[in-house]
């Protein structure tokens, strides 16, 4: 079994057409029938199914399965690329959500310095829930995540080592500013105007359980993806926030009411790996460095 003879099968699964596949990969079509021939006997059984007055495929039911490993096979030798690409050039793909590298990251700097460590990353700078697909597909290698509980992905290896409330940012000078004390419950801020993080910060989850379980709909007149924007619109009383307390000083012309909600969610910071990653060399410092 060789990997050409793997997509062109995957190919053929697809495209249901021996010609089109060949036209595909730029050989002739005896070279792809070859090919599933030499994956039918090495299975033992066949893959598919002729119909030979058309000239269309179908699969057999063993290879529909077999197309699911096919895919699986495929995408580790993807990521095997990927890895070795990485590891010829002594870099580590580090996954690094923007408020966990604005507010959270520098405490870490210091060691990492230390350990000749910091020059070694190639830092992917995005929300949680896109560094998560990236890490997910490869594409990184260690990440910092921010989520709402501990992540139990059967792929993942991951270790919670911080978690913190959310709260309201408002502006300093706004009559809730008085409350940073006593702090707030959600349900108080029916018809007030909010501001948000966008889609792929969990903040967007988080806000919506809160707002879920106080029993209204706030209104949100703007999403954005910088976390510096959002500061600055609080600021000029376009709206109040929903903001982890990681970032509670994201501007000086602002504050963060705790929330005295008893249903609240916790942000939680881990760091995170694929399950089949084998850490050596500067991965497996930066994994210990993490905490």
């Amino acid at each position: 079994m060789n990997i050409k003879d793997l997509n062109y099968f995957h190919q053929l699964a697809a495209q249901k057409n021996f010609s089109k596949v060949a036209d595909v990969f730029r050989v002739s079509q005896p070279t792809i029938t070859m090919a599933i021939k030499r994956l039918e006997n090495y299975c033992g059984v066949p893959l598919i199914i002729r119909d030979r007055s058309h000239q269309a495929v179908e699969l057999t039911n063993f290879g529909r399965q077999f197309d699911r490993h096919v895919v699986q096979i495929l995408n580790e030798l993807k990521m095997v690329n990927k890895e070795a690409e990485h590891a010829r050039m002594g870099q580590v793909r580090f996954g690094l959500p923007p408020i966990i590298g604005n507010y959270y990251f520098p405490s870490l700097v210091p060691n990492l310095l230390q350990q000749k460590l910091l020059d070694r990353l190639e830092i992917v700078e995005q929300g949680s829930n896109e560094v998560l697909k990236q890490l997910r597909h490869g594409n990184i290698d260690i990440a910092l995540l921010g989520s709402l509980a501990p992540l139990t992905y059967r792929q993942l290896t991951a270790s919670t080592i911080a978690t913190m409330p959310f709260g309201i940012l408002v502006a300093r000078d706004s009559d809730l500013a008085q409350k940073a004390v006593t702090g707030v419950h959600f349900r108080d801020l029916k018809g007030r105007q909010f501001v948000g993080l966008d889609e792929q910060f969990i903040h967007h989850q988080a806000f919506r359980q809160v707002a879920t379980a106080a029993h209204i709909r706030p209104h949100v007149v703007y999403r954005t993806a910088d976390v510096h924007v959002l500061g600055a619109l609080v600021a000029e009383k376009i709206g109040i926030a929903f903001l982890t307390s990681l970032a509670a000083d994201i501007n000086p012309q602002t504050v963060l009411l705790p929330l005295l909600d008893d249903q609240q969610p916790m942000f939680y910071i881990s760091k995170v790996r694929r399950a089949q990653t084998v850490l050596d060399g500067y991965k497996k410092e930066l994994w210990n460095q993490l905490g």
